[in-house]
């Protein structure tokens, strides 16, 4: 851990619970969630302030449904990297993490180097992505393409054991 990171905190049942409640919504007030782990409001506010401060609590967002903003083409990529030495890689994360198209990055294990969830309006907007991220960055030595049919579950919650 560097001096940059917080520490981080331990979990109890009641930080369990909260975290259980505002991964499904973030704005169900506090007094509802205090009434729902049974602490007081001021005692939920401090414990999410806290989760926040440690980084448990990594950000609060809206989430958006693509289709009521156009972005119509989900793709889900596998990305095969011309080596897999560190400045390589370090470089195509970079790429990919800069690119607002690409929604997910993921480093992975077996036979594939990263692969990648990318959302745009369309299948020319992607051709274009393709060309800027894997064609022309001299990083990637070839990817195959998912396009999605249909987006039958996608989510950020995690399950708090």
């Amino acid at each position: 851990m560097n001096a940059d990171t917080p520490p981080r905190r331990k979990l109890d049942d009641f930080d369990r619970a909260i975290l259980r409640i505002i991964q499904r919504d973030n704005k169900t007030p506090q007094r509802t969630i205090a009434e729902a782990v049974n602490l007081s409001a001021a005692a939920v506010q401090r414990r999410i302030a806290a989760m926040e401060e440690s980084g448990i609590v990594a950000g609060n967002v809206s989430l958006v449904d693509p289709a009521a903003v156009a972005m119509t083409i989900t793709a889900i990529v596998e990305v095969h990297l011309k080596n897999e030495r560190a400045a390589t890689v370090d470089a195509a994360k970079a790429l990919f993490r800069d690119s607002p198209d690409v929604q997910q990055c993921f480093y992975v294990t077996g036979g594939i180097s990263m692969v990648l969830i990318i959302v745009v309006p369309d299948m020319p907007a992607y051709e274009a992505l393709t060309r800027r991220l894997f064609e022309e960055s001299g990083l990637v030595e070839r990817y195959r393409t998912l396009i999605a049919l249909d987006r039958v579950k996608t989510g950020t919650a995690i399950q708090i054991p």
